[in-house]
C-alpha cells in the first residue's frame, strides 16, 4: 500500500547524453568521413552539444534528442545537419516538424515554405503556411494555401475547417458552411463539423441556424466543455435562457462543473448580451487545432499533438484551453520546465488562470524546487484561503516531502473555511487523515477517515487506508477486514487495495488466503517493493522458503523506503520468526534454501 504520493525525481540527463553521443560519433568516424564532414560547409561548425560539427554526429544526436522528446535540441541538431546537406528532404521535413513541435512557429513556417518549393506534400506544412496567412489577415491567400487537398482523415478535417474560417474571414459565409458540410469521414468528424458550424453561424449573427447546428453537436457529445458552452450560449442568444441554464446544471451534475461554464452561467443569469465564443478567423482555426491536438495528446502522439497546440497558440495567443492542454502533454512527457512555460501562457484575466497557477506549483515540485512550489501555492492560498484546490495541492506537496505537520496545518486551514461539509469535501478530510496518521495522531486521523466515509459512503480509497491502518496497528481486525473486502469489490484491479486484503489475512494468521490475494496483487503491481515484501512474508509462513527469499530480494532491488531496507535484509539473511503451530514452523528444513 502506498501512503504518500512521492515527489518525482528529476533525472533529466539528456544534455549529457547528447554530448556523449556526439563525442562517440566524432571518434567513431573514419578519417576520410571526418574530413568530408568538416569540409561540407568549408568550416567546422559549433553544435548544440558544444562539440565540433560532424554530419553523422549531429544527425545521430538529433535522432536521440527526438527519441527523448527534446524537440528543441533535436531541431537544432537537424537544422545544422540540414545546413551541411541542404538538398536532403528528409532532414528538411524533420527540421520543420521539430521546430513546430518546439513552438518555433515562425521558423517552422520558413521550412514549410521550403517543403512546398521542393514539391513535398506535408499537411502540417500546409496548415503552418495557412496559419501564417491567417495571422496576417490575408484570408484569400490562406484560402488558396488551404484549398489543396490532402489525404487522410486528420488532414482533411484540419485543413477543411481551417479553410472554412479563411472563407469566413473573406466574407464568404455560405461557401464556408458548404466547405464544412462537404467534409466526409469517420463518425468523429460530426461533432467537430457541427461545433464549427455553430461558431461560424453565431459569429455571423445567424442565431437560429447556429442553434440547429449546436443541437447537433450537443446530441453527439454532452461531456465536451466547448460543446456545452457553445450550446448554452446559443440557446440563451435565441431567448431560451432557462434551457441554457438547465444544460449547464446537467453538466455540473455529471462532471462536477467547470470554471468556464460558471462564467457562462453568470453572463446568462445577468441578462447581458451573449457574445459568441469565436469571432475572429484566426481564433476559429486555433479552435479546431486545439480540439484535435488535445484529443491526439490523450492518445499519445506527442510530437503531432504539440505541433497542433503550438500552432493553435500562434494563431491565438490567448487560447487558454490550448495552453493548458500543451502544459498537460509536457507533464506527461516529464518535462516540467516546458509545462510551466505553457501554463504561464494562460492569460491573467482567464477564469482558468488559477487552475494553471496550481499546476505551475505542482511542476515546481516535480523539478524538486520545494521552496518555489511552496511559495507559489501559498501565494494562491493567501489570495483566496477558500480555494480548496490550492489547499489540496500544497498539502499534497508537503506530504510528498514528509512534512506532515505543515501539511496537517494547511489542510486544516482549508477545512476551517468550509461552513458546511459536503460530499465533495471527503478528499480533504482523507488527505488530512493521512498526514495525521503519519504524525502518529491516530485518534484524530481515524476521526477524519470516518468523517470522510460519512460524506462519501463506501469510498474505496478511504476504506482501504482506514482498514490497512487498523490492521497495521492490530486494531479492530474484523471491521478492517470487511472494509478492505468492500474496497476490493469496488476496485478489483487496484493492486494496492488487493495488497491490503492480503495483508489483513496475514495479520489474522490466515496465510494461505494471504498468499492467494498477495499473488494477485503482484500481478497487478509487479514493481511495488511493499507488495513483494508482503508476499515474501506470506510465502515464508506457509513454508515456501525459497520463494520467500526470492520475493524479499526482489523487494530489496525495487528501492524500498530507507527505513524498510534493513528489515528486508534481515529477513533475507535470517527469515521470519515463526509463531509456534504455523505451517512455516512445521516446514521441513530441506525447504529452507537461501
Amino acid at each position: 500500500m502506498t501512503n504518500v504520493t512521492g515527489a518525482a525525481v528529476n533525472t533529466d540527463r539528456r544534455p549529457l547524453r547528447l554530448k556523449l553521443l556526439a563525442l562517440v560519433s566524432v571518434l567513431a568516424l573514419s578519417p576520410a568521413l571526418a574530413f568530408a564532414d568538416t569540409n561540407a560547409g568549408s568550416q567546422v561548425f559549433g553544435t548544440p552539444s558544444g562539440l565540433p560539427f560532424t554530419l553523422s554526429g549531429s544527425y545521430l544526436s538529433g535522432r536521440l534528442a527526438g527519441f527523448e522528446k527534446d524537440y528543441g535540441q533535436a531541431a537544432a541538431f537537424y537544422e545544422e545537419t540540414l545546413a551541411a546537406d541542404p538538398t536532403n528532404t528528409m532532414l528538411l521535413e524533420r527540421t520543420f516538424l521539430l521546430k513546430l513541435a518546439n513552438g518555433d512557429v515562425e521558423e517552422a513556417v520558413h521550412y514549410a515554405g521550403e517543403l512546398e518549393k521542393a514539391g513535398l506534400q506535408n499537411f502540417l506544412a500546409q496548415l503552418a503556411l495557412g496559419a501564417s496567412d491567417m495571422v496576417e489577415g490575408q484570408y484569400a491567400k490562406a484560402d488558396e494555401t488551404l484549398s489543396k487537398g490532402r489525404n487522410g482523415p486528420l488532414a482533411q478535417l484540419s485543413i477543411g475547417i481551417a479553410r472554412a474560417w479563411a472563407l469566413y474571414g473573406n466574407g464568404k459565409i455560405d461557401e464556408a458552411l458548404d466547405t464544412i458540410d462537404a467534409l466526409s469521414g469517420p463518425d468523429w468528424f460530426e461533432v467537430f463539423k457541427a461545433t464549427h458550424k455553430t461558431h461560424l453561424l453565431f459569429a455571423a449573427g445567424r442565431n437560429p441556424e447556429a442553434l440547429e447546428a449546436a443541437e447537433g453537436a450537443y446530441a453527439v457529445d454532452q461531456g465536451a466543455i466547448r460543446v456545452v458552452d457553445a450550446y448554452a450560449r446559443v440557446l440563451a442568444a435565441n431567448g431560451r435562457q432557462k434551457e441554457a441554464l438547465e444544460a449547464l446544471d446537467l453538466y455540473d451534475e455529471q462532471f462536477r462543473g467547470h470554471p468556464k461554464l460558471d462564467q457562462t452561467r453568470a453572463i446568462i443569469s445577468s441578462g447581458e448580451v451573449i457574445p459568441p465564443m469565436v469571432t475572429d478567423p484566426s481564433e476559429g482555426m486555433s479552435e479546431i487545432l486545439y480540439g484535435l491536438g488535445a484529443v491526439i495528446g490523450r492518445d499519445g502522439g506527442e510530437e503531432l499533438s504539440t505541433s497542433y497546440l503550438q500552432l493553435a497558440l500562434f494563431l491565438d495567443p490567448k487560447a487558454e484551453f490550448a495552453a493548458i492542454a500543451l502544459g498537460s502533454i509536457f507533464e506527461r512527457m516529464e518535462q516540467p520546465e516546458r509545462a510551466i512555460e505553457a501554463l504561464m501562457m494562460v492569460p491573467a484575466d482567464s477564469v482558468l488562470k488559477r487552475e494553471a497557477e496550481i499546476q505551475v506549483g505542482m511542476n515546481f515540485n516535480q523539478l524538486e524546487k520545494l521552496d518555489d512550489a511552496r511559495e507559489h501555492l501559498q501565494a494562491l492560498i493567501d489570495e483566496d484561503p477558500s480555494d480548496l484546490e490550492a489547499v489540496i495541492a500544497l498539502g499534497n506537496v508537503l506530504r510528498s516531502h514528509e512534512i506532515y505537520d505543515d501539511a496537517d496545518a494547511i489542510y486544516t486551514q482549508g477545512i476551517d473555511t468550509i461552513e458546511e461539509l459536503e460530499n465533495r469535501h471527503w478528499l480533504l478530510l482523507y488527505f488530512r487523515g493521512i498526514a495525521r496518521e503519519r504524525l502518529g495522531k491516530w485518534d484524530l486521523a481515524e476521526a477524519d477517515f470516518r468523517k470522510a466515509l460519512e460524506l462519501n459512503e463506501n469510498q474505496p480509497l478511504v476504506l482501504n487506508y482506514l482498514g490497512y491502518s487498523l490492521v497495521d496497528q492490530g486494531l479492530k481486525l474484523d471491521e478492517a477486514l470487511e472494509m478492505i473486502k468492500t474496497a476490493v469489490e469496488l476496485r478489483p484491479t487496484d493492486g494496492y487495495i488487493v495488497d491490503s486484503l492480503g495483508w489483513v489475512y496475514f495479520r489474522l494468521g490466515r496465510y494461505e488466503e494471504a498468499v492467494k490475494e498477495l499473488e494477485r496483487a503482484i500481478e497487478l503491481r509487479p514493481a511495488d517493493p511493499v507488495i513483494n515484501d508482503h508476499l515474501g512474508d506470506a510465502y515464508w509462513m506457509v513454508g515456501r522458503r525459497n520463494e520467500a527469499r526470492f520475493q524479499w530480494n526482489h523487494a530489496r532491488d525495487l528501492g524500498p523506503e530507507e527505513k524498510e531496507l534493513p528489515k528486508i535484509l534481515d529477513k533475507i539473511a535470517n527469515g521470519l520468526k515463526d509463531p509456534e503451530g504455523t505451517d512455516a514452523a512445521k516446514a521441513e528444513t530441506g525447504n529452507n534454501g537461501g
